[in-house]
């Protein structure tokens, strides 16, 4: 199951996906930087949550086998 940051991330990416095709399109270079910025952002928060995810699911399994 995403976490917050994975799924922030991937909202990010869409927004700066649909900024980067209107810059391009109206040929807006600051639009079509912004797409991009927000692009990488979400793929931060993404692979960050990705990798909170991937601790908590560790944690969860040392615990089970410290309970058996």
């Amino acid at each position: 199951m995403w976490n917050r940051d994975e799924v922030e991330g991937k909202a990010n990416r869409a927004k700066g996906k649909a900024k980067e095709a209107a810059g391009k399109v109206t040929d807006d270079e600051r639009l079509r930087n912004e797409g991009e910025a927000d692009q990488a952002e979400g793929a931060v928060e993404e692979t960050f949550g990705r990798g909170r995810r991937s601790v908590g699911e560790a944690v969860k399994d040392i615990g089970k086998k410290i309970g058996q």
